[in-house]
């Protein structure tokens, strides 16, 4: 074969190649989380995080079983189920979040807080025993008209530097002039017992499907929501503030919905903004501080992940354990599981890790 033969062949042989090898598809690309919990019952939904402050590695993850016999699983950092905290026979919850130092009976308590849809209360739990706290649950959003209007969904608790603490709640739908949103103030009745005093009600909605993803930021005083299929709209977090939007971003580039929300904080004031867009199986991640100002967020990257249809997430910023030396993120999937990914892993070489 003669030189210029060779050359041809060798061409050939490499296009047939390139032509047969398997082409890299999202599920190869994907970042693959360190653990899977075990299975809940019918439907998981929404997880949170609770640190232990007396051992990290002891710290719980606690995810919604969204279904009308559903339940609050608890979950060790391998994703074991911890059947004596886990609560059963809750009607339908939906998402869940934690707080801590809720002064109650003279005492500070940490506290989960889930919605429970089909009776339109807030039930709370103290952490980390998973005792119920709130005589049966605590009606929100009473005087609505129509059931669709009382439908919990969201919940996000913001923590003021008083130490207040505050459930921000969300509901099926709601209406569109402002007032989708009611937040209410978690405290001591007088008699050792919880109560919940509706403080405002607040919150654009765009009409289009449902807000449901709420996540505080609790240093910098903000609270974010997923308009789904519309974008995520940003306001003060304290009351006294006032009801002004002061962003309106992840407008574009969503394959569907807009979900779950988490804050990864790399200081006090920085870090990154995830946001499950729930069809394409991937978060994108919005800049936390802000670029021109604090109130613009623009668009850093996007990551692909391992979980189907996430809906809820919940992220911790700091070390846990040996496996998640820089933090910890929890992303619902839709096999009834929850997965467990190190921040280092989805971070690559764009994003900080602390």
């Amino acid at each position: 074969m003669n030189k210029s033969n060779l050359i041809i062949f060798s061409a050939l042989l490499m296009s047939l190649s390139i032509a047969c090898s398997p082409k890299k598809t999202d599920k190869t690309l994907a970042v693959k989380p360190l653990h899977v919990t075990e299975p809940v019952q019918f439907d998981s939904d929404d997880p949170a995080i609770w640190v232990n402050p007396e051992d990290p590695a002891k710290s719980l993850v606690i995810g919604t079983d969204k279904d009308e016999n559903g339940g609050l699983y608890v979950f060790d950092l391998k994703g074991k189920i911890i059947k004596d905290k886990t609560v059963k026979g809750l009607k339908r919850p939906n998402n869940v979040d934690v707080a801590y130092g809720l002064m109650l009976g003279g005492k500070k308590i940490d506290i989960a807080v889930t919605t429970e849809r089909m009776t339109h209360k807030l039930r709370i739990f103290s952490l980390p025993d998973m005792t119920p706290i709130d005589n049966g649950g605590i009606p929100v959003f009473e005087g609505e008209s129509g059931e669709m209007y009382r439908d919990l969904m969201g919940i996000a608790l913001y923590t003021s530097p008083e130490g207040q603490i505050y459930a921000v709640t969300g509901r099926k739908t709601g209406p569109q002039d402002g007032s989708y949103l009611w937040q209410y103030l978690l405290e001591d009745s007088g008699s050792g017992k919880l109560k919940a005093t509706l403080k405002r009600k607040f919150g654009k909605y765009s009409g289009k499907k449902e807000i449901e993803a709420i996540a505080v930021d609790n240093e910098l005083g903000y609270i974010y929501y997923s308009d789904e299929q519309f974008g995520v709209r940003k306001y003060y977090a304290d009351p006294a503030k006032g009801n002004e939007e002061l962003a309106l971003f992840a407008r574009e580039g969503f394959t569907e919905d807009h979900e779950g929300i988490s804050i990864y904080k790399t200081t006090d004031t920085t870090g990154y903004i995830l946001v499950s867009d729930q069809s394409a199986n991937q978060f994108k991640v919005y800049s936390r501080e802000g670029s021109k100002d604090a109130n613009d967020h623009p668009l850093i990257t996007n990551i692909k992940v391992s979980t189907n249809q996430s809906d809820g997430s919940d992220i911790y910023s700091k070390p846990l354990n040996d496996d998640f030396k820089h933090g910890l993120f929890v992303a619902m999937s839709d096999n009834k599981t929850f997965q467990y990914y190190r921040w280092e892993d989805l971070a690559g070489k764009l994003l900080k890790v602390n």
